[in-house]
């Protein structure tokens, strides 16, 4: 026993690195974390600075000086701001939903052993993670086929489910869920979609919060769906209306005649890098704000995931 617990200290000492070690990895990690927050807060310091200001001295960490003009614009742009961020939240919210369910669902199938088309199916998940069926096919299905075209599923089903999220949750109900737990549900004279919904995924919570995530930030900063589908401005996300923004300027202009202002008026007193920079702002602050609850789960579902194949 005493052998033991000599040979575990020892082999404690030799694995953890030494102080001067743990300095470097301190520094390294807070470097890397200043690079990540760094562009947020130039974006942040852009949009409190003055149109002036901006085209006399450029973009600056700290604003030379400070004017709330891009928020209070957008805040008059109240209608368009508001129905674009209404359309972000529902496709959010509706797309995550839909995609965990169908992305666990699949999942969950290909992770058990005795279900006859596992292999093929298998095939059917890993090929398009290879081979891109491209932009024109897809654009032909979603808008010709399904006739989604100019419509808000336009902006969900086509990112419902990705093939790495399925091989995530194949991986994780795989290594986790034990077969004895399903077999002795079944022999209780449970169904399979009551033990997929009453025992899989209340004990699935890590790994659906790594997919709920990822789906949440690939809906929520999603643009190219809009840019391919939406033709109808009262469809535009906050994304789409960003992108807009970022190359044409006018983006925000294109209601001046329900507002009752002149075009030309609207454009010459528009603040233009500023108002871009806080559209940005706007749409970063939700996900910087939900990600902290999420974190715990999002670890634990990759490190768990990632363990066996």
């Amino acid at each position: 026993m005493a052998t033991r617990t000599v040979y575990e200290s020892g082999l404690d000492r030799f694995n953890r690195p030494s102080k001067g070690v743990n300095i470097l990895l301190h520094l390294l990690f807070f470097f890397l974390a200043v690079i990540c927050v760094l562009p947020m807060l130039v974006v942040l310091s852009v949009s409190l600075s003055s149109e002036d200001s901006i085209r006399e001295n450029g973009y600056h960490l700290i604003p030379t000086a400070f004017s709330g003009d891009a928020y209070g614009y957008i805040a008059k742009q109240g209608t368009m701001i508001l129905q674009a961020l209404g359309i972000s939240v529902f496709v959010t919210i509706v797309g995550t939903v839909l995609g965990i369910l169908l992305t666990t669902s699949m999942g969950y199938v290909l992770s058990r052993p005795n279900y006859k088309l596992k292999g093929f199916l298998t095939w059917v998940v890993f090929i398009p993670m290879v081979f891109n069926g491209g932009l024109v096919s897809s654009y032909y299905i979603n808008a010709n086929l399904l006739g989604l075209k100019d419509t808000v599923w336009s902006l969900i089903l086509p990112l419902a489910v990705s093939s790495f999220n399925v091989i995530i949750c194949k991986t994780f109900f795989k290594s986790t869920i034990p077969d004895g737990l399903i077999e002795s549900a079944e022999i209780d004279g449970a169904g399979q979609l009551r033990i997929f919904f009453s025992i899989i995924l209340p004990i699935s919570l890590p790994v659906i919060a790594t997919i709920g995530l990822f789906l949440c930030f690939g809906y929520w900063n999603d643009w190219f769906q809009s840019m391919l589908y939406i033709n109808n401005q009262d469809l535009y996300s906050l994304q789409a209306l960003l992108n807009n923004l970022m190359s044409n300027v006018d983006a925000l202009a294109r209601n001046a005649s329900s507002l009752g202002i002149s075009y030309a008026e609207l454009v010459a007193t528009m603040p233009k890098e500023s108002a871009r920079m806080a559209v940005a702002i706007v749409i970063v602050l939700p996900v910087a704000f939900a990600y902290p609850f999420f974190q715990r789960y999002f670890i634990s579902g990759l490190t768990v995931g990632a363990v066996k194949g």
